[in-house]
């Protein structure tokens, strides 16, 4: 395995309110992600993106299951409402334009507008999927199949995406 580092920043220098302003985004709007990775302690080994990763993964990954809801929650409808009136994340906004969803037509934006309503209907939260260098085809491609999921299938795979997109975050600092 490759590890790479960061190109200008070194976590394990940072103190606590630097290392939460570097890396509390990297989660969508859950900034107690870098908190509670820097309470575990930031280690030289953490100067890799990959190593930094598993350090927030694994916090991630220890929360409770409504902090894991509130994290899937965080996340903004693909094409949704907030992406037509510009109200997401930088990150989330170049995310969504890298697989040309703000290219839609409006047939695509209607499919999403059902597909979401559909999906939250059925799981009670946001489809999540990392969609940075996919395109519409896929992404409704994955709707659609994951629609055919469990509440427990996708709580987990949404859990999983968001650890994905965390990962693509962190490498573009």
């Amino acid at each position: 395995m490759i590890t790479a580092c960061f190109k200008t920043i070194t976590p394990s220098k940072m103190d606590k309110t630097a290392f939460i302003q570097s890396f509390g985004g990297i989660y969508e709007h859950s900034s107690w992600v870098a908190e509670a990775a820097y309470q575990q302690g930031v280690l030289g080994l953490h100067n890799q993106i990959e190593s930094l990763h598993q350090l927030l993964a694994t916090e991630v990954a220890a929360a409770s299951k409504h902090e894991k809801l509130a994290l899937i929650n965080a996340h903004p409808d693909l094409a949704g409402k907030a992406a037509v009136a510009g109200e997401l994340t930088a990150e989330s906004t170049a995310e969504q334009a890298s697989a040309g969803i703000s290219n839609c037509s409006p047939a695509e934006y209607s499919q999403f507008t059902e597909l979401n309503d559909a999906y939250k209907t059925k799981f009670s939260f946001p489809f999540i999927m990392a969609v940075k260098g996919s395109n519409t085809q896929k992404i409704l491609s994955a709707f659609t199949r994951r629609l055919e999921h469990s509440v427990e299938q996708e709580f987990n795979q949404a859990l999983q995406e968001i650890d994905k997109i965390a990962l693509l975050r962190l490498q573009e600092l």
